[in-house]
């Protein structure tokens, strides 16, 4: 290969004051470009940053049940929950077992479905009521507008 057209394409860069980036050295013969190196890192350093701010931020809110929540709590928190989603962010609501109150884990799961069947017009069930030690955990995602 020939090393001259590199020592003129380096000549041409230092006369305008300019770098000389490869920008494929696979390529036969290598791709240079002309350009400001330090600004080429700033715009793309900026690109980057505007694409990470445009990315969604998942929230995610949690509400928590007992396994004899009654009525009336149960609809202060079905409101909560109803706000969570309209506002976009995930919801997951969760039944804490307390002592011996585990062997209510029917009580708690049929709590959980009915949140579930109550908001299924603003979000659906990611994920179904589960038993994780002494938590009986649910997600559910806000529906898209």
């Amino acid at each position: 290969m020939d090393i001259y057209p590199i020592k003129k394409a380096l000549a041409i860069a230092d006369e305008q004051g300019l770098d000389l980036v490869e920008i494929s050295p696979d390529a036969k013969p290598p791709v240079c470009k002309v350009m400001d190196y330090k600004k080429f890192l700033y715009e793309q350093k900026k690109r980057e940053k505007a694409l990470k701010s445009k990315a969604s931020k998942v929230v995610v809110k949690e509400i928590r049940f007992g396994p004899n929540t009654d009525d009336h709590d149960y609809e202060f928190k079905k409101k909560h929950a109803e706000k969570f989603l309209k506002d976009g962010a995930k919801l997951k609501a969760f039944v804490f077992f307390k002592g011996r109150s585990i062997v209510f884990k029917e009580q708690g799961q049929i709590l959980l479905l009915r949140l579930a069947q109550d908001l299924e017009e603003y979000g659906k069930v990611e994920q179904m009521p589960k038993l994780e030690g002494k938590r009986m955990i649910m997600f559910i995602a806000p529906k898209k507008k």
